[in-house]
């Protein structure tokens, strides 16, 4: 006899969604955390506090009002890193006892400790400060452990000058320049927000183009904006050495490129991927391993090679979002628990926070031309439609892509303001197959950024004609 029908380990979204799934079924379940805040990395270092951070960015610096009241309205002139952290801290406040009164309520078994495998149905749980630990032994186990950032050995991390996303809460003053080393998602969510508070950023990748996997054309929409902000954009560009420097213009940061370039800045924020966590779980006692990111490798039913053992969240890599690890954690109970559970994988929404932010759901045009699918593209611009102009979002569009024979839609993509919302009309259409003969036929709420459907839909019609 098992101590828990299932055993989570990890309180991140896929942890929390596997643990309440099991409890709804009847089963005896057991979460552990081995940080001091429930709710793991998405609580206490990534998801909610960079997004609260933006919008904290967005109120203080008046920039969604500067098209209305002109380009220098802010609500505050000097603001602080004090300011935008006030508000960071309340909100993961709150969301902690969210996630502990939910787990709480579904009769789940909290602990806060470090675990780690001994075999296959046995964790090791060591409480920090206890002499003595524990064993816990389950018959489905999830692993749901999250990453951290990746850090280079070679680059003295000092978590001031020198630092990873996972230390933005510790950061004591704004700086005046900052340089981000590497552009995926979370290096340009972050060069966007530090923009509008005034900061001269400088992004720097070694590929050519930003988030190769988003639609071209919403990238140029981005890259413009970011110009605008005054971010200056080294792609194409590879790093070879990062530095602390102390001299006659004080203490500051300096960036080698491969090219010869140095760029200098108060602080540098180094975003180069996310590790697997899983360091110190004995991962080999229960006969699994990872690889050299700290991932595990999973089926279409995300158990890993031991089949009582499933893995969910970043800690299986792509797409490594929230929404996504959350729904891998439901599927991954009810496989265990032998549930039928149906998803959509195909039309999982992506949303990157950016300021503007972008989401996008199906398919794109890359993807159909690679597929040799008749495609046609509907577009409406967010400076059309009345409420883009009381929002002040002159820049914002949508783009509806359908066959040109059926008319069925294939794919969304959105950037400007609220895109991460809109996107969900969008995916319910392509849900049910629908056409894009459905925007036309429906009416949506004036003045609303919701209209943009419609106005792509007829955009898309007339190219037909």
């Amino acid at each position: 006899m098992y101590d828990y029908d299932l055993f989570v380990i990890g309180t991140g979204p896929g942890g929390q969604r596997a643990a309440v799934q099991a409890a709804k079924l009847g089963k005896r379940v057991g979460i552990v955390e081995a940080g001091t805040v429930v709710g793991g990395v998405c609580i206490a270092k990534g998801t909610i506090p960079s997004k609260t951070l933006r919008e904290a960015a967005l109120y203080l610096s008046g920039y969604r009002e500067r098209n209305v009241y002109g380009a220098s309205y802010s609500v505050k002139e000097k603001i602080t890193m004090g300011d935008l952290l006030h508000r960071t801290d309340y909100v993961i406040r709150t969301e902690m006892d969210v996630v502990r009164h939910q787990l709480l309520r579904n009769g789940i078994d909290l602990h806060t400790a470090h675990a780690s495998f001994v075999d296959d149905h046995t964790i090791r749980l060591d409480v920090p400060g206890a002499s003595q630990h524990q064993e816990v032994t389950a018959d489905k186990i999830v692993l749901a452990v999250g990453t951290n950032a990746a850090r280079d050995q070679h680059i003295p991390f000092d978590g001031q000058r020198i630092f990873t996303s996972d230390d933005m809460l510790e950061l004591e003053d704004l700086p005046r320049t900052m340089a981000i080393i590497g552009g995926g998602v979370i290096g340009v969510e972050f060069a966007t927000i530090f923009a509008i508070l005034g900061v001269r950023v400088t992004l720097v990748d070694a590929r050519p183009q930003l988030l190769d996997f988003v639609d071209a054309e919403v990238i140029d929409s981005l890259v413009y904006s970011m110009r605008r902000n005054r971010v200056t954009l080294r792609l194409a560009e590879e790093v070879t050495g990062l530095e602390t420097v102390d001299d006659e213009r004080g203490e500051h940061v300096r960036i080698k490129l491969k090219s010869g370039k140095q760029i200098f800045a108060d602080k540098a924020l180094y975003s180069i991927g996310r590790q697997g966590a899983t360091d110190g779980l004995n991962l080999e006692s229960a006969g699994l391993g990872a690889d050299k990111r700290g991932r595990v490798t999973v089926n279409e039913n995300f158990q890993t090679a031991v089949d009582n053992i499933y893995a969910v969240g970043d800690v299986i890599g792509f797409p490594s979002l929230a929404s996504t690890s959350a729904e891998q954690g439901r599927l991954s109970a009810c496989h265990a628990f032998g549930v039928a559970a149906e998803s959509i994988p195909d039309l999982f929404p992506y949303g990157i926070y950016a300021i503007p932010e972008i989401s996008m759901v199906g398919k794109g045009e890359e993807q159909l031309t690679e597929e040799g699918v008749p495609y046609e593209v509907g577009k409406a611009e967010y400076s059309e439609i009345a409420r883009g102009t009381i929002l002040g979002d002159s820049s914002g569009m949508l783009k509806l892509i359908f066959h040109a024979e059926t008319r069925k839609l294939l794919g969304v993509c959105i950037i400007g303001e609220g895109a991460s919302e809109l996107i969900h009309i969008g995916q319910a259409v392509l849900a049910m197959d629908g056409t894009i003969d459905y925007f036309i036929d429906t009416v949506f709420n004036y003045p609303t950024l919701a209209e943009c459907y419609k106005t792509a839909a007829f955009d898309g019609v007339n190219r037909l004609e």
